[in-house]
């Protein structure tokens, strides 16, 4: 594998922490630490000049819902041009990552679009109605002009074959196998954590993620009146004040955004994990959970599915049935056994899940991406020649 030279035209990135800007970072750190070559382009939302030695360039956006979103802009196609990558990676296009997509296709370099995205789900939540369809056909417009789709679950893939989409491969996303860890359970910063969550030893269950009404945190109200349990939430965002109001009457303790070494002894404080959204075309956090020895229950919807062995590692409720969720729970809660198998075996199942490892699959596509649309372009260069057409210079 060659060193390469990769644009990452990314829709969010720092300081702006969400899906999307975690696998990209996860990426350019793999790129750096093989000696790759890599620009960022992102919207303008206070990110740094720099990460990981890489140049990051801004580019003109507006916010929506306190996302930046990035709008099109002539710089793209001239940092394009000025770079020359080898390949362009399209980390959840929308706007920006279409211009892009579309200027790599003027320029002669092949792209890879990360769908992450769940449109339908959107829709549905939204009763947008006779707007899916826009939305799919904007999905597969953006989409159909790149040379490859990776697809981070088996129901985004679905997704985008019925719309139409054959250039696809699935690619999942890596979790940091040693900062969640079962072997934090023992640190003294979880024991003192715990100490505060569970004062009389209460089964802690907790969720982690932004706090939106996409992610359905509300679910938890399905909880009230467990005994000897304990609610706590990492995470923030627009929908606290309607969560909280759900939740009332159930013991709650809000630890806010965290990152780093203390999300991970917040897993580690945990006994069971919670996951509510519905709309998640992965499900990044249920890894972590089982990376740090966590059974989960989660919604049989979207990334899940294919993350959660119901019965084996975790549970997987209907997404419309809270009393299913709340029994899961409560048979989580009131077995410790159970809750030990459970987490043991949701460990085992991302043991082959490290970030290095994924990001090598991640270059695999790059080069067979590469290599087809070199193929494809000499073909096409042939046909022109036989045709008599005149040659690009």
């Amino acid at each position: 594998m060659l060193n390469l030279r990769v644009a990452i035209v990314s829709e969010s990135f720092l300081p702006t922490v969400n899906g999307v800007t975690n696998s990209v970072r996860k990426v350019l750190d793999y790129l750096s630490a093989h000696g790759h070559q890599a620009i960022v382009i992102c919207p303008a939302a206070g990110a740094p000049s720099t990460y990981g030695g890489f140049r990051v360039h801004s580019v003109p956006a507006l916010a929506y819902r306190q996302f930046p979103v990035g709008l099109p802009n002539p710089q793209v196609h001239r940092l394009l041009s000025g770079f020359q990558p080898d390949v362009v990676h399209a980390a959840a296009p929308f706007m920006l990552g279409a211009q892009a997509i579309a200027s790599a296709n003027r320029l002669g370099i092949p792209t890879v679009a990360i769908f992450q995205t769940d449109v339908a789900g959107y829709a549905r939540r939204n009763h947008l109605g006779p707007a899916t369809k826009l939305a799919w056909r904007i999905v597969r417009w953006i989409h159909d002009g790149a040379q490859l789709t990776l697809a981070p679950s088996s129901t985004a893939m679905s997704d985008l074959q019925e719309i139409g989409l054959t250039r696809l491969q699935r690619w999942g996303r890596g979790v940091d196998l040693t900062m969640y860890h079962p072997a934090k359970k023992l640190s003294w910063a979880t024991v003192k954590l715990r100490k505060r969550l569970a004062p009389q030893g209460e089964v802690v269950v907790g969720y982690v993620g932004r706090i939106a009404p996409e992610k359905q945190v509300e679910r938890l109200r399905a909880l009230h009146g467990l005994t000897g349990v304990r609610v706590v939430i990492v995470g923030d965002g627009p929908a606290v004040p309607s969560v909280t109001r759900a939740l009332a009457g159930i013991p709650v303790t809000w630890l806010g955004k965290l990152s780093g070494e203390d999300l991970a002894t917040a897993y580690a404080a945990c006994d069971v994990f919670v996951h509510t959204g519905t709309e998640e075309t992965f499900g990044q956090t249920i890894q972590e959970a089982h990376s740090a020895g966590l059974p989960v229950v989660a919604p049989r919807s979207g990334g899940p599915i294919d993350l959660v062995d119901h019965g084996t590692n975790g549970f997987l409720y209907e997404p419309d049935n809270e009393d299913q969720l709340r029994a899961y729970v409560e048979a989580l809660t009131i077995d410790r056994e159970l809750r030990t198998r459970m987490g043991e075996a949701g460990r085992r199942a991302v043991l082959g899940k490290s970030w290095d490892g994924v990001c090598t699959q991640l270059l695999h596509h790059y080069d067979a991406t590469i290599a087809a649309f070199s193929a494809d372009t000499a073909h096409s260069l042939v046909l022109k020649t036989q045709r008599g057409e005149k040659l690009p210079r």
